[in-house]
């Protein structure tokens, strides 16, 4: 299991748009029509990867609980579903409506929008204002697999209390930790 860090986009970058198929219904989702009042987290997921697969429990809790203060949440698979067929949309699909993910789960066949955030690793999560400037960008919290650190969701958690109370989010902002993004070749 490779252990590939976030590229720690820098904070106040505007979120580059996309319009990619959310894999549970066929619909397209745009980012500008998609955001949040209050703010979006982005998170380039995957379904076998094991560091997402220990926060899947996580991050649906974390949505259905913010979601309803107005911010909006959206997952993107960017693997390359050729050489890793688990990652496809069909199998997305599946993943998503068995994890009763919240939120869409968008495949990004292309790779472009992986490449416009420079995600690095899955999960890597990205937490933008209402204005969609960057407010954080890191790991869910310290919790690895076989580290024996409760799942919290602390850092994302604490991220999103600063944004929704208008104050700045003074605590260290790590990067995320987990598999390499499947590059296609």
């Amino acid at each position: 299991m490779a252990q590939t860090p976030s590229n720690m986009l820098p904070l106040g970058t505007v979120a580059p748009h996309f319009e990619l198929i959310n894999t549970i219904d066929n619909k397209h989702v745009s980012l500008k029509e998609n955001k949040g009042k209050h703010g979006t987290v982005i998170m380039f997921i995957c379904n076998h990867c094991p560091f997402v697969v220990h926060v899947n429990e996580a991050l649906v809790a974390i949505a259905n609980h913010y979601q309803k203060k107005g911010i909006q949440f959206i997952a993107i698979s960017s693997n390359d579903a050729k050489k890793y067929p688990q990652d496809g949309p069909d199998k997305m699909k599946i993943h998503a409506q068995s994890n009763n993910y919240p939120f869409p789960y968008l495949y990004d066949e292309s790779q472009e929008a992986a490449k416009a955030y420079d995600a690095a690793c899955t999960p890597d999560l990205y937490v933008f204002d209402a204005e969609l400037k960057l407010f954080y960008r890191g790991q869910l919290d310290d919790s690895r697999p076989g580290n024996s650190i409760p799942v919290t969701g602390y850092d994302l958690r604490h991220a999103l209390e600063c944004l929704l109370s208008n104050t700045k989010n003074t605590k260290p902002q790590k990067p995320s930790i987990g598999c390499n993004i499947k590059w296609k070749e």
